[in-house]
């Protein structure tokens, strides 16, 4: 091959490389421009009007007492969740990593909705690293939340003590990390837009109802409970709303359709 052959060579292949080289940088630099575009663009919202919320004081699995009086100066996560709640179980491992992380900023409080003894909620939440205290619900403490018409919900309170935004539905954790981090003062990369309240919350699929309007569960043991609200959540309404039973009930309590096939499935289950 001539000396002149190898130079041609050589510089075709140098010009390949740059060209190669030029679209990976041209690449990386369009890819860092959508992922600030994609950061930059994101819009969070929280309450224009924000409420007190009354003391939550409780004793946890531990035997630990918990009182949101005394984490004014934080952000408090408080999250209605249950065992047998399959989207509840899935953002656990979520929660778990953002109280590791935020440990000085934000405090997580698990509210139990189960029919299980205290001791079987505190195994599942052993288990599973649970790194925040779990208080079972009451009706004193439904009260101050009120509005737990599925699982899981969240309540995100302020530094001040007031109610900032509700969750319903298994919770996003890029998005809540964006909310408490602004909620503690924190830089975000976000817009955030103040709204009003609604005062009706459309049920996400991930969404487990756990009080049913139209639907007494009192009767039934809590075995029996936790098979039909499972059932309930798992069986799909005939009306054509694309809903859980459970779903249609809570979403539109005048449908004549989700009403007697709820009360179906209860009476079967108590009659077990």
């Amino acid at each position: 091959m001539s000396p002149r052959r190898v130079l041609i060579i050589a510089a075709m292949a140098a010009t390949t490389i740059l060209a190669i080289v030029a679209m990976v940088r041209y690449t990386h630099q369009v890819e860092r421009g959508l992922a600030h575009a994609s950061a930059s663009g994101t819009t969070i919202t929280f309450l224009r009007e924000r409420a007190n919320v009354p003391a939550l004081t409780a004793t946890d699995l531990a035997g630990r007492q918990v009182s949101t009086e005394a984490l004014r100066g934080k952000v408090v996560l408080v999250n209605f969740w249950a065992t047998w709640c399959p989207p509840c179980r899935e953002e656990i491992p979520d929660l778990v990593a953002l109280q590791q992380k935020y440990p000085d900023q934000l405090q997580i409080i698990g509210i139990s909705q189960d029919a299980a003894p205290a001791e079987a909620v505190q195994q599942f939440a052993a288990a599973r690293g649970m790194n925040y205290p779990t208080v079972m619900s009451t009706p004193e403490i439904e009260k101050l939340f009120p509005g737990v018409y599925a699982l899981p919900t969240t309540f995100l309170i302020d530094r001040e003590g007031r109610l900032a935004k509700k969750h319903v539905g298994m919770l996003n954790r890029s998005l809540i990390e964006i909310e408490a981090r602004a909620l503690a003062g924190l830089d975000v990369d976000a817009n955030v837009e103040l709204v009003e309240d609604e005062d009706k919350v459309r049920l996400e699929n991930a969404a487990q109802a756990n009080k049913i309007p139209g639907i007494d569960l009192a009767m039934l043991t809590p075995e029996q409970k936790t098979k039909a609200l499972q059932t309930l959540n798992s069986e799909h309404c005939t009306c054509g709303c694309a809903l859980t039973v459970a779903q249609c009930r809570v979403d539109d309590p005048t449908c004549t359709v989700s009403l007697p096939l709820a009360k179906d499935i209860v009476k079967k289950i108590a009659a077990k």
